[in-house]
């Protein structure tokens, strides 16, 4: 598609969906997140050949909350391999992002990584590997962005903290079962400032441009990941990156994909495009509800859908 024609498409789509904005609500269940103004909408379009689009407020800095979670399995797969999914599995889990019944039930071991119980085993993994995981990781994003400005959030990993009994229960139950290796208070610092990196939908698109290049960073020629590991995490994203609403993305979007409360959505084209958009109204089950709309509209005007 010429770029004019790219960057009209963009522009044309955040008008039809920006009507959306007010009939979500803004996460308010962490603090920090529920003062951000709930009219902003951005989209940023990352090529595999270093072309780039950008509409709205695809420069503002949000918090990624969950997206954070595919950079901490990145890593976690980077040194661990397959031994990896000897604690956690890879399976839908057809329930909210932060249920405690399953892993009851299931004995302390998550169905996938981008669950809350999931994200604290990698993040338990992550732990055992590096000295001072939070400066590796925000040290890991700037790298896979190019961006060396990007930060951690303060306000927002406190308030996290502050709000993070359910997330401490199901680390210690895990630890119960014998899934969960280091210090629980410790673990949960290192995820509260992972998900409170603050970052822009052009930062997201390039930093997971990997996932549509076979594992290669367009910008940077560094190999992240293995064609095959690739592969994998792609495929996890598009069974288990919107939680209980993976389906309905697959089936409206096509794509594999990654939500955060903070509203925003990341999608890979493979072997094309990444894609972020913003906007951070959720619905129902906590994905952005705008967001949603427009990637919808995107992937069928295009013909994006893996399916």
């Amino acid at each position: 598609m010429p770029e004019q024609n790219m960057q009209a498409l963009l522009e044309s789509i955040l008008d039809e969906v920006r009507p959306l904005i007010g009939l979500g609500k803004v996460a308010d269940y962490i603090p920090a997140l529920a003062d951000v103004p709930a009219q902003q909408l951005g989209i940023a379009v990352y090529g595999n050949d270093g072309s780039f689009y950008c509409a709205g407020d695809a420069h503002t800095l949000f918090s990624v909350q969950s997206i954070s979670k595919v950079f901490s399995l990145v890593q976690a797969i980077d040194h661990g391999g397959e031994s990896i999914w000897e604690r956690l599995g890879h399976e839908p889990s057809g329930q909210p992002f932060n249920s405690m019944v399953q892993l009851e039930f299931e004995r302390g071991r998550p169905r996938n990584p981008f669950i809350n119980a999931g994200a604290l085993v990698i993040c338990d993994i992550n732990q055992s590997r590096f000295a001072v995981p939070i400066l590796s990781m925000r040290d890991f994003v700037r790298r896979l962005s190019g961006n060396p400005q990007i930060l951690v959030n303060s306000v927002v990993a406190e308030s996290e903290a502050q709000h993070g009994a359910r997330n401490a229960a199901m680390a210690y139950l895990m630890k119960s079962f014998g899934n969960f290796h280091n210090d629980v208070d410790a673990v949960l610092h290192s995820y509260f400032n992972y998900c409170a990196l603050q970052m822009s939908c052009l930062d997201l698109a390039k930093a997971f441009c990997f996932l549509a290049n076979e594992g290669v960073c367009t910008h940077s020629g560094e190999q992240i990941l293995t064609a095959r590991q690739t592969k994998q995490v792609n495929s996890i994203m598009a069974t288990s990156g919107l939680y209980d609403e993976a389906g309905n993305f697959a089936y409206r979007v096509g794509l594999p994909g990654k939500s955060g409360v903070g509203g925003g959505i990341l999608a890979v084209v493979p072997g094309q495009f990444t894609v972020c958009v913003w906007s951070p109204e959720l619905n129902a089950a906590g994905n952005s509800l705008a967001g949603m709309k427009a990637l919808e509209l995107l992937s069928e005007r295009i013909g994006w859908s893996v399916f």
